[in-house]
């Protein structure tokens, strides 16, 4: 080295290092130079680098992983992927759930599979959806990845072959959903799993959760693709990914009991000669039902047990399940079949909607969903008293919170509390807090009951009417015991999906945060969970920090991270990318850099300005591939 000229790029000093192995954390200097970890010591020369961050106080940690991600979709509008990075994430895992785009946009035949499979499984406006598949203008998963490599990413991506996807670029969407593949089709499929996994694909996704619909005619009443293979379909594609020891990423056939287990039976080593990974949606704490979470752990202790030798990972989510609605414009609608029939409706087709809200036959049957289990004395009463229920939305109104809506007055408010100053207001004519309030309830009908009360309000406000509920993980200290449940994998935050109704983006600083509250060591083990972990589950040189590794770090205030509230970060907001409202978070100062492939992305409360236009991170393939790569070129 010439006298006076820096060795290294930038210097982080004195920081609080956890290295993602869940190791005691220690105070050191970080060096990076020309994209790696260049030196880690206790005292490293301020003069020997161009750039020095002094991170006195804060913590110091690898990228944070966020591994059921849909924002394959985004990534085609905004490559940047900002509302991934500004809370730390660094690595994202997208083609989550049978969907995904490694086929292109496979418009045929008047089709629109992109369109059709996510709008109504991942939430996602036909508009933006539309503006997606217009770029996706590739045929192959070959292709596919060469695009990947050619945008300016903000953080490292990472994709997998998806069911749904595969079974429309074979058998064509129509073909998919009517009848079953036959042998030259499923060996074809077969190929192009194995082509993908040669091509570093890190693993392979399907979806069996039996409320994800199609969203065009002549099929809003069918489910995706992948919901019509066979067991035999699933065991012979995931044979593949057992050979190459990837991933299956999966959901379960909840409604089938032997379904679930007979597909998960497939990670067993035992039974069939190898292990295979398989991660699954999901382990959370459901408030109408307990038994699911505890049926699922059972599951998993089963699975992994010396008898099976399975590796199975269900995924768990850092915050309690809050979700919203634009009227029945929701997750949560899908599973119930009378608001399904609403949501079959495109969104812009208000006048659908009322049709069938008018219909007294739904009426009916709307009321008899209404209160199942919530009248008289029958088993459905008792499988709710003792939560066991199968509907997951409660139904009822004070645990549904007004966020919006044309009556102002009512903004933060309880439906409950909204419906009792209504009957307040039909006795006796007082009570209503302005004129607005006095019109919207002479509009209701007289002595309504609360699914009278909820009818009439998705008939006058349709989604005008955005209101919130919390479905699962209220419980803080089931939440907790999950995320650190060594047999499940933290990161169900389905980020890049689902844009106005939920907003988990920053999950894994919340799952940092619950591990604060226990101390260092606690921290560490979080760290660990959210980076080298995933990174070798899903097999990606990715999630560690050490000399000579790709230096994506992440930078974290401890005394923001402790004031941290999640729920009043939370942003309804408008994306020019998208030309739609999104929900998101806010959790500005709490991470206080971001660099990824060793440049600064995120720094204080931005981004730096060549930020969404210069390439940061990178496409990841599976490390299998890179050193086959490697292989092949030092034999040449």
């Amino acid at each position: 080295m010439d006298g006076g000229t820096p060795q290294w790029d930038t210097l982080f000093r004195n920081a609080l290092v956890f290295d993602g192995t869940g190791a005691a954390p220690r105070t050191l200097d970080v060096a990076v130079q020309d994209g790696r970890v260049a030196a880690m010591d206790d005292r490293l020369a301020p003069a020997q680098a161009r750039q020095v961050i002094d991170a006195t106080g804060r913590w110091l940690m690898p990228g944070l992983l966020d591994v059921h991600t849909h924002f394959d979709l985004e990534v085609e509008l905004e490559p940047g992927l900002p509302e991934a990075v500004r809370h730390g994430s660094t690595t994202v895992v997208v083609a989550n759930c049978s969907l995904g785009l490694a086929y292109g946009n496979q418009r045929r035949n008047v089709e629109d599979p992109i369109v059709d499979c996510f709008a109504r499984v991942e939430n996602v406006p036909k508009s933006v959806l539309r503006k997606v598949a217009d770029v996706c203008t590739w045929r192959t998963s070959a292709e596919y990845l060469d695009h990947l490599d050619q945008l300016p990413l903000g953080p490292n991506l990472v994709t997998m072959i998806p069911h749904s996807m595969l079974r429309i670029e074979v058998m064509g969407l129509q073909d998919s959903v009517s009848r079953q593949p036959s042998e030259a089709e499923l060996s074809q499929m077969q190929s192009l799993v194995e082509r993908g996994m040669e091509e570093g694909y890190v693993g392979f996704s399907t979806d069996a959760l039996p409320f994800h619909f199609l969203a065009n005619q002549p099929n809003t009443q069918k489910q995706i693709p992948t919901q019509f293979a066979p067991f035999a379909e699933l065991k012979r594609l995931t044979g593949v990914v057992r050979h190459w020891g990837r991933v299956w990423q999966a959901t379960p056939p909840k409604d089938d009991k032997l379904a679930v287990v007979r597909n998960f039976l497939l990670t067993s080593g035992r039974l069939y000669g190898k292990t295979l990974k398989v991660t699954a949606v999901a382990a959370i704490d459901v408030t109408a039902n307990a038994s699911i979470v505890k049926l699922g752990l059972l599951l998993s202790k089963i699975l992994n047990s010396r008898l099976l030798r399975g590796m199975f990972r269900l995924q768990a989510l850092a915050a309690p399940f809050k979700t919203w609605s634009d009227g029945v414009v929701t997750p949560l609608a899908e599973e119930i079949p009378e608001l399904r029939r609403l949501n079959e409706c495109d969104l812009e087709d208000r006048e659908a909607r009322m049709k069938i809200m008018h219909d007294p036959a739904w009426v009916a049957d709307f009321r008899r969903m209404w209160f199942r289990g919530k009248r008289g004395f029958n088993l459905a009463r008792l499988m709710t008293w003792l939560r066991r229920s199968d509907i997951v939305l409660s139904r009822r109104l004070d645990d549904m919170t007004l966020d919006q809506c044309p009556v102002a007055d009512w903004s933060g408010e309880t439906l409950q509390a909204i419906y009792d100053r209504l009957r307040r207001w039909q006795h006796s004519g007082n009570g209503a807090r302005s004129e607005s309030e006095r019109e919207a309830f002479a509009s209701f009908p007289a002595e309504p009951d609360d699914a009278d009360f909820f009818i009439h309000l998705l008939r006058r406000y349709d989604t005008a009417l955005r209101w919130s509920t919390v479905t699962a993980n209220r419980d803080p200290k089931v939440t907790r015991d999950l995320l650190f449940n060594p047999l499940l994998l933290p990161g169900f935050n389905d980020s890049g999906a689902h844009l106005t109704n939920m907003a988990f983006y920053d999950g894994n600083l919340r799952m940092l945060q619950i591990a604060q509250r226990e101390g260092e060591t606690r921290v560490a083990q979080a760290v660990h969970r959210l980076t080298q972990e995933p990174a070798e589950f899903f097999g990606l040189n990715a999630g560690v920090l050490r000399v000579g590794a790709q230096a994506d770090i992440v930078v974290v205030d401890p005394k923001r991270l402790a004031r941290y509230d999640s729920d009043a970060g939370v942003r309804y907001q408008y994306r020019e990318a998208f030309d739609h409202h999104q929900l998101v978070n806010r959790s500005d100062g709490v991470v206080t850099e971001v660099m990824i492939n060793g440049r600064l992305a995120w720094q204080g409360t931005r981004y730096v300005d060549d930020f969404g236009q210069a390439p940061f991170g990178r496409l990841l393939r599976h490390r299998d591939h890179a050193r086959e790569v490697e292989r092949l070129a030092a034999t040449a």
